[in-house]
């Protein structure tokens, strides 16, 4: 197994909806053991600290886009962190809510371009997350990142995307919330999307493979964002978007094999973790072990946990 220089980088974003303690995620992963987790595989790890977003001006009250200076400012703050901690490593953003991502791609993607490499992105997570601050009901901004890194309209007053990801890069799967607006948009994309009922029929090995199959041809980075939705509430609970039918532990755990059996993930985001709602600590500890297993943990590792 190839030891990396992994940067934990604490990304407290709470800004991207309405339901508050996505910002206690990054310190829940601390406690439940991600770095050790690393270490205990042999990789370096040093922990960066939590970042805080650039100077900015308080959000009205009422506005229909929530929190959108607050998010603005840690999608610039993030950006540079992303593509400065690419430069020194592997970085794993502990989230935070998902609109983290508009960040850390977009900084990921000018640090992919600086090395002259195709970034890749592989996105699990339950949602599309492919709404424009135009087309969202919501006005939450964690809807938007997808949207925001290929380029979409709509984004006035957040920093211009220097490296946008080209659609057919992009791949989605574990797929079971779109509304209708969103379905309609990606229909007209390239971006990659598996469902799962299709995962139910096919497996969830196969468009994985296939993706990955095309990162490695290409010789691109591949940059790994998992929205604990991905999961199924009753396997993962401490989320607020809770949708059922998700990605069992097992699948879950395949998928992260596969990516470190590729040895193609060069960065990765933790999002949407919300202790708040957590049962013991028990998804920050189901993350944790997923991201070791992305680097290398395999299943004769892991030791039984009791939860009584």
């Amino acid at each position: 197994m190839t030891q990396k220089t992994c940067i934990l980088v604490g990304a407290p974003v709470d800004s991207g909806k309405r339901r508050r303690g996505c910002l206690m995620g990054p310190d829940a992963l601390r406690t439940a053991g991600l770095g050790q987790s690393l270490r205990d595989l042999g990789h370096s790890v040093t922990d960066f600290g939590n970042v805080q977003p650039t100077p900015f001006e308080p959000d009205s009250e009422g506005q229909t886009l929530h929190a959108l200076n607050e998010t603005i400012a840690w999608t610039k703050a993030l950006c540079d962190i992303a593509q400065s901690t690419c430069e020194a490593g592997f970085p794993i953003f502990m989230g935070g809510d998902h609109s983290l991502s508009a960040g850390t791609v977009s900084g990921v993607a000018n640090y992919a371009a600086k090395v002259g490499r195709k970034l890749f992105v592989l996105w699990l997570d339950a949602h599309t997350d492919f709404h424009t601050p135009d087309s969202t009901d919501s006005g939450n901004l964690h809807g938007t990142p997808v949207a925001y890194v290929v380029g979409k309209d709509g984004f006035e007053g957040f920093p211009a995307v220097r490296n946008t990801v080209p659609e057919e890069n992009i791949c989605m799967i574990g797929l079971r919330s779109v509304d209708a607006a969103e379905r309609a948009t990606l229909q007209t994309t390239q971006i990659r999307r598996h469902d799962m009922r299709e995962i139910d029929e096919n497996g969830i090995a196969k468009p994985l493979a296939a993706f990955l199959k095309d990162v490695a041809a290409q010789n691109g980075l591949l940059h790994v964002s998992l929205d604990v939705d991905f999961l199924d509430p009753s396997e993962a609970p401490a989320v607020g978007t809770t949708v059922p039918g998700g990605a069992t532990v097992r699948e879950a755990h395949l998928v992260m094999e596969m990516l470190h059996d590729s040895g193609l993930v060069t960065s990765m985001d933790l999002v949407e973790l919300n202790p708040f709602l957590d049962e013991r600590g028990r998804t920050a500890k189901l993350i944790v072990d997923l991201a070791a297993s992305a680097l290398g943990r395999r299943v004769f590792d892991r030791t039984t946990r009791s939860f009584t």
